[in-house]
């Protein structure tokens, strides 16, 4: 007889935080690209480009910490992990003594 298998797919919880993990790990290349693509257009007005550019910073700004709210927001309910009280004896649930 086989032994039972794993489940195929992670817990929900986990599976949520690597995919933000993910994200925290893409938004410096993202950066780097928005901060690029002003100097990749060549026909855009300076003020435009200036424009472009705090915009981007500001919106980056914005996601790093959302990003890092939620980050902080997982590991804070992993490390209490599940509240339970302690056994008193005269509440054994074994019914041993």
């Amino acid at each position: 007889m086989r032994s039972p298998r794993e489940p195929l797919f992670l817990a929900r919880q986990s599976y949520r935080r690597r995919r933000v993990e993910d994200a925290a790990r893409l938004l410096p290349l993202l950066g780097v690209v928005l901060f690029l693509l002003p100097l990749m257009v060549g026909g855009a007005i300076g003020n435009v480009r200036l424009a472009f550019v705090f915009s981007s910073w500001f919106f980056l700004i914005l996601f790093a910490m959302l990003l890092a709210r939620h980050l902080g927001r997982d590991s804070e309910q992993q490390s209490t992990g599940p509240q339970s009280k302690p056994v008193r004896p005269s509440e054994d649930p074994a019914g041993t003594r």
